[in-house]
């Protein structure tokens, strides 16, 4: 199969054009990544299938990764570097049709239409009995992710050997795949990884009612989870930190009030004065105080993010970081001035929507089914998989491109 296999020595590239000051380009030019023939994946185990991706979106974590778009503070011990395995073919937010069945796989059939949800937890692994986690549907806190014959990654893209969408086929367990409704079209389809990531940081963590909430980032977290809000929380007021025209538009068509990302100062003023919260005086970045935005949901995870969600803030509420970048340090007084509740979020497993518990991908083609998720729009640009440079590129220059989710079409 074809693939764009990451971890390897790089085509050269001959005449590329100067990135110029554009850091993300200049990762784009010398990533360790190229496309490839590489051997078609077989059954894994005997309960796997093998699919045949339709669209593949480019994840926020995918990109930082192939860009090194880390920041500039490096960790020489990173936690995690136990549960992944070079070289690998990312891509994870994944629409495909089933192309063969392991003798052992159950609840599918070759030509369903299917989306990836993408742990590798303890069933997909083998792994019996299953860990506490895992029997309670938080499989993103699976305790088996470098466990059993799969080499280790936490979801498919990660591990070596469960390829990812950015193939012509990728494999997978049967219980990783939700079929898709006939009425659901793949352009809507391919945001129910990154949907479903928001649902669990605002269910796990949900906004009081008639509260006020910031969403900082208006990517496709910060997009997926204006929608949630004002879908699942319609009394709840919303605004939206954009740094792009287009998620801008995007925000306010979904409901938001949309402020800009820069500079800092005016960033908590504008969230101050939106909120009703009070400033006090300060030598740099003012402080709200006691504060009236409740909850701040952060998909970016970056310094000024982190300082400026602590300040306005209310006092008592909550920031959930639920977007990922390199490690950082930043003033975080108002952390325990204020008594902010400070917390991660982590991908999605099982999630409660209207009294009802089931996985957040169900949640999702279940809310569009139903018309009450309307995500159109928020796929801007899709390329072959051969134009992967140019891919990449159109995410590097959003200020220019209008990019809000970028894919691979494979149709």
């Amino acid at each position: 199969m074809r693939a764009l296999l990451f971890g390897v020595r790089p085509d050269p590239q001959p005449g590329a054009p100067d990135p110029g000051d554009n850091h993300l380009l200049a990762g784009l030019a010398n990533t360790p990544m190229r496309l490839t023939d590489v051997d078609d994946p077989g059954f894994l185990l005997p309960d796997w299938v093998v699919t045949k991706p339709r669209l593949t979106g480019i994840c926020g974590s995918d990109s930082k990764q192939v860009f090194g778009d880390w920041g500039d503070v490096g960790s020489p011990d990173n936690p995690m570097k136990a549960w992944f395995s070079l070289p690998q073919v990312l891509g994870h937010e994944v629409v495909a049709d089933v192309v063969a069945l392991g003798p052992e796989a159950e609840g599918l059939e070759v030509g369903d239409r299917v989306v990836l949800n993408p742990w590798l937890s303890c069933g997909p692994r083998g792994v019996s009995p299953v860990c506490p986690a895992c029997e309670s549907g938080d499989y993103s806190m699976c305790s088996s992710f470098a466990a059993g014959p799969i080499a280790p990654g936490i979801h498919t893209g990660t591990s070596k050997d469960a390829s990812g969408g950015y193939a012509t086929l990728m494999p997978a367990h049967d219980s990783m795949l939700f079929k898709v409704p006939d009425e659901v079209p793949d352009e809507v389809a391919v945001f129910a990884d990154p949907f479903a990531v928001s649902l669990h940081a605002i269910t796990r963590h949900p906004p009081p009612p008639g509260g006020k909430v910031m969403v900082y980032g208006a990517g496709a977290l910060g997009t997926c989870a204006t929608a949630i809000l004002r879908s699942l929380y319609p009394d709840v007021e919303v605004l939206v930190v954009a740094r792009f025209d287009a998620q801008a538009d995007m925000a306010r068509h979904l409901g938001a009030t949309v402020i800009g990302h820069t500079p800092a100062l005016q960033v908590i003023e504008e969230a101050a004065a939106w909120s009703g919260g009070v400033l006090q005086p300060a030598d740099r970045l003012p402080m709200a105080f006691p504060g009236e935005i409740d909850v701040v949901y952060d998909t970016v995870g970056k310094q000024e993010t982190f300082e400026v969600g602590a300040r306005v803030a209310k006092a008592r509420g909550t920031i959930v970081k639920a977007g990922v970048h390199g490690p950082t340090y930043w003033e975080d007084t108002p952390l325990y001035f204020k008594e902010l509740n400070f917390t991660g979020s982590n991908a999605f497993g099982f999630e409660e929507v209207d009294g009802v518990r089931k996985h957040g991908i169900d949640h999702y083609l279940e809310l569009v089914r139903d018309g009450r998720i309307d995500l159109t729009g928020m796929l801007t640009h899709t390329f072959a998989l051969e134009d992967w440079r140019d891919a990449f590129a159109t995410i590097a220059t959003q200020d220019t491109t209008g990019a809000i989710k970028v894919a691979f079409d494979f149709r």
